[in-house]
């Protein structure tokens, strides 16, 4: 089989992780516009609501459909570079997505009283929306696994664009006049998998699977050798998901929905730098993963990119925490609206947060490249059961000012652990190309949206 001239996959290979990383970071910026229209043409209870509505459909797919993307993932990449059909693991992963969908729509039928009436203010609305988000997003990550897995990175990039700019448009049109009222913002909610219902199918007639060499058919289908890293990734979704998803959450649970709305808008101050951010931790780990393999010389460029990396965190991070000291409240009203009252203390104690929470995000990137995904999982379980036990003691401080403390030091925590197995972690890395580094690179692009 012809492999073309030396070099000539890394620099296709390169292309294509920058249009990721594009499309990772304009998603990001997408959503961003959603919230900050949303909040700006809803009264406070109305936002608080969508942003509970969003915080509920995001950490429940994320747990929900992410075992099947890396199946599909590691599966087909496995499978191609083997030279093998592709077309079982397409339709196994189908069966067990639509099994899943069915399972998590059932049980949100189960509990419609709980959702509807506690969760969701009484509003039979949010909650149809909730239930088809739930169950449409699994087209979503099946697509996003068999892109990835064929390496499809584009066709990616352009899947998660399409998704936040559904998503953004309805939100634009209640800015524009063109529709009113929170119903409009929310079905911007359920826009997003809606895109991939049309978009999914046609992405994956691009697919073409092949019927690979004769002597190699008998390969397995199971991703079983790869079932810990990817059960290691899904440990870390978990973990972002309850930093930056459980505030507003715990917010509605001890308080009201305009509660949830002001500690997610105060949240912002880390989200949008983190979802900016993902367009370079996509593109971080396959550099740092070929630089592990590259002997010696390799070892150098890969700490001196982790220590550049982290210098820039450092400088946007100190220029952040200024900016918020400085004029933090006028800005969220600029961005939000004036609906809520920002204090300088909650915002720098965010912003500092949110510097920490890049270093473990670059960390974490460069321990999985060294092979040490289980340990990765490990520090950021530990740092999300911290701050949900910090979030939870009634004796300290008020509800939102727990949360915004309990960033900060979980955060912080976070980082330590991560820059100690940083340290410690000495293995071979993950090989270039290989399906735990398409996992990786697919977990990276899931966290921006």
């Amino acid at each position: 089989m012809n492999q073309g001239r030396p070099g000539d996959e890394t620099r296709r290979f390169g292309r294509t992780a920058s249009l990721l990383s594009a499309g990772v970071g304009l998603s990001g910026l997408l959503t961003y516009l959603f919230f900050s229209l949303a909040s700006h043409n809803l009264d406070a209870t109305a936002y608080g609501e969508i942003v509970v509505l969003w915080s509920a459909t995001f950490v429940t797919i994320s747990v929900a459909h992410r075992p099947v993307e890396q199946l599909l993932s590691r599966t087909i990449a496995l499978r191609r570079a083997r030279g093998e059909e592709v077309g079982s693991a397409l339709r196994i992963g189908a069966v067990i997505q639509l099994a899943i969908a069915l399972l998590f729509g059932a049980l949100a039928l189960g509990f419609r009283s709980q959702l509807e009436g506690t969760l969701l203010s009484g509003s039979e609305t949010l909650y149809w929306i909730l239930v088809f988000s739930i169950v449409a997003f699994g087209v979503s990550f099946y697509t996003r696994g068999a892109l990835a897995g064929s390496r499809r990175f584009t066709l990616l990039a352009v899947l998660l664009v399409c998704e936040s700019g559904a998503r953004a448009t309805f939100a634009l049109a209640v800015a524009l006049g063109i529709a009113e009222g929170q119903t409009a913002i929310a079905l911007g909610v359920a826009a997003a998998p809606l895109v991939s219902l049309v978009v999914g199918p046609l992405a994956m007639l691009a697919l073409r699977p092949g019927q690979g060499d004769a002597e190699e058919t008998t390969a397995p289908l199971s991703a079983r050798a790869g079932g810990g890293f990817a059960a290691a990734v899904l440990v870390v979704m978990l973990g972002e998901q309850a930093f930056l998803n459980a505030g507003p959450l715990l917010m509605r649970a001890f308080d009201d929905a305009a509660a949830a709305g002001f500690i997610f808008n105060v949240l912002m101050v880390a989200r949008a730098p983190v979802l900016i951010f993902q367009g370079v931790a996509t593109s971080l780990l396959p550099h740092l993963t070929r630089m592990r393999v590259a002997g010696p010389s390799g070892d150098d460029e890969f700490r001196h990119s982790i220590r550049l990396t982290l210098i820039t965190v450092a400088g946007f991070a100190t220029l952040i925490v200024a900016l918020m000291i400085a004029i933090g409240p006028s800005l969220m009203h600029i961005t939000f609206g004036d609906r809520f009252d920002y204090d300088r203390l909650g915002l720098a104690l965010v912003a500092v947060g949110m510097g920490f929470y890049l270093t473990a995000t670059t960390l974490s990137q460069a321990t999985l490249a060294r092979g040490a995904a289980s340990e990765a999982a490990r520090c950021w379980a530990l740092g999300a059961v911290f701050f949900l036990t910090w979030c939870l003691l009634p004796f300290v401080a008020d509800e939102a000012r727990r949360v915004e403390i309990g960033f900060l030091a979980a955060s912080a925590l976070l980082a330590a652990l991560l820059t100690w197995v940083y340290r410690l972690a000495h293995g071979p890395g993950i090989e270039p190309d290989s399906a735990e580094e398409i996992e990786a690179r697919l977990a990276a692009a899931d966290e921006a949206t």
